[in-house]
């Protein structure tokens, strides 16, 4: 009878005990996302973060506290407070949080800190960037196939070398297709408002079109819902960036070149909890969907399984790197800044 009590007691004392550390552990998955502008819903960037990543990593029991600054001077000022609350790890979204997360993460060397589409040297920063030339590629491809003016539009953000990738795989997608396309560009500005003008994205769009382009790529963000209603409004396809934005204009937007920048985030931070993450620079393309062009039901009529079939070759010659114009390609994430 003592012999069996014992056991019992030692198996609740060891369940006890074993509820404990579960309890420390899930308490201690404290991840924190810092957005790099106001609004984490621009359905496209930041809003892949947050339906694919924060969502995701919520439903798997972490906790994750999210902060969309009003400028880069509350950017730094949040993660400092973040992380000397003992958020572990800290996402900073987009290039702007770079400068910040380099002070942070000088200032906090316990804390690890992952950041999207920039490098920050440190030994406790993953820095995540994307080979969005190549999914520009099969986006300038296609709209050459679709274009029957032979002119199309690319409309950035902002002109840095971030959305040079994007420009520079567009030109040469198209060029594929038609070495004498004309390409018309321009940018919504030089501030963090760009990416979330869609006014003057509509503004835009309409003087491309009324130069007689009739495919659009919008890389600007949340700006690009004037692109798209301008395209609506005028009756010619546009491309979508980021996020699945076929929805928001069916029929008018030709594709999506979708970066999976909320898979990455969701990725990186549950191997932080598994024990398997590692600080350093790590690049994703086309291989693995990382990047690519989305196709559903919204978007079938105009990118038809001809059009599909095409953009499929070029992506497996480009992940096989037999794509004969490559070494332009890779020529576009060097001019890009990586």
């Amino acid at each position: 009878m003592f012999y069996k009590i014992s056991v019992l007691i030692l198996s609740m004392i060891l369940m006890y005990f074993s509820t404990a550390v579960a309890v420390e552990r899930n308490a201690t998955r404290k991840a924190a996302v810092v957005y790099d502008r106001p609004s984490k819903f621009d359905h496209s960037f930041n809003q892949a973060v947050f339906d694919n990543g924060v969502i995701k990593l919520k439903v798997h029991g972490v906790e994750v506290k999210e902060f969309e600054p009003a400028n880069s001077v509350q950017i730094e000022k949040g993660i400092l407070k973040l992380a000397a609350r003992g958020y572990n790890p800290i996402v900073g979204v987009g290039y702007a949080t770079a400068p910040a997360i380099a002070r942070a993460a000088n200032l906090y060397p316990q804390v690890s800190f992952i950041i999207i589409d920039s490098v920050v040297e440190a030994p406790n920063v993953q820095s995540i960037l994307f080979k969005e030339e190549q999914g520009a590629y099969l986006a300038g491809k296609l709209a050459a196939l679709k274009s029957h003016s032979g002119i199309i539009g690319f409309i950035g953000g902002m002109d840095i070398p971030l959305i040079d990738k994007f420009s520079c795989g567009y030109e040469l997608g198209a060029q594929s297709v038609n070495s004498d396309i004309k390409i018309l560009k321009n940018y919504l500005g030089s501030t963090l408002h760009a990416w979330n003008d869609p006014s003057k994205g509509l503004e835009l769009a309409i003087y491309q079109i009324e130069q007689q382009a009739d495919v659009i790529f919008s890389a600007a963000g949340g700006s690009g819902l004037g692109v798209f209603q301008a395209a609506k409004d005028y009756q010619i396809n546009a491309i979508g960036v980021d996020s699945n934005q076929n929805i928001l204009q069916p029929g008018i937007i030709l594709t999506s070149m979708v970066k999976r920048v909320g898979r990455a985030v969701f990725k990186n931070v549950m191997s932080f909890y598994q024990g398997t993450w590692q600080p350093g620079v790590f690049q994703y393309g086309l291989e693995s969907n990382w990047v690519d062009l989305a196709k559903d039901k919204y978007n079938q009529d105009v990118y038809t399984e001809e059009f599909e079939r095409i953009i499929n070759k070029e992506k497996a010659l480009i992940i096989n790197h037999e794509l004969e114009r490559l070494s332009l390609l890779n020529e576009c994430a060097i001019s890009g800044g990586q």
